[in-house]
């Protein structure tokens, strides 16, 4: 992943933020690139991390893909008929263009880091500007390494590139080793 960012998106109300999100939904908006991870494959996470079988009536976190082409709209649309195949369950996630995605305030960002006092602390140091620490690359990937995604072999290769001292990539090892989901 090359960033990911918090924020609202799919409502009308102006300007929306967390005391006042009106009718926008919470999304994530993912900068990847493309010769590392498929469009498919990052749907495929998607889908697989949630039941979308549940209809989820709070306009606030309804499933949602937003969508930046029409060739992605159309591979989102084709995968949710599949797996509404496979599954034989409807599933509930919306899927259309994105029209404004407004980005989440700074102290929403980066929930997993967050929670690790120890590393938040060390990105702090080396990006004391809010909005250069949520738009950090080796930032998005220790989050997400953080909330279980990725593997234990990738990690072990790019480690050494993710800005930490040797005190916050033995913490982050020992983090990884119990939340990743591939081993």
């Amino acid at each position: 992943m090359v960033r990911t960012r918090v924020g609202y998106a799919g409502g009308s109300t102006l300007a929306p933020s967390y005391q006042n999100i009106g009718d926008h939904t919470e999304t994530l908006q993912l900068d990847y690139d493309p010769r590392q991870i498929s469009y498919r494959e990052l749907l495929e996470v998607f889908w697989s991390s949630r039941d979308a079988s549940v209809p989820v009536y709070l306009q606030q976190y309804r499933s949602i893909v937003f969508t930046m082409t029409p060739d992605q709209q159309y591979l989102a649309e084709e995968i949710r008929r599949q797996l509404e195949e496979e599954r034989g369950v409807e599933i509930f996630t919306e899927i259309r263009p994105l029209e404004k995605f407004y980005l989440a305030e700074h102290y929403h960002q980066k929930y997993n880091l967050r929670q690790v006092s120890a590393l938040y602390q060390e990105y702090q140091a080396i990006y004391p500007d809010p909005y250069d620490l949520m738009n950090s690359t080796a930032v998005a990937r220790v989050n997400g390494y953080l909330g279980g995604f990725g593997s234990l072999k990738r990690l072990g290769e790019e480690l050494s590139l993710l800005g930490l001292s040797p005190k916050g990539e033995q913490k982050l090892l020992e983090i990884a080793e119990r939340r990743l989901m591939n081993p």
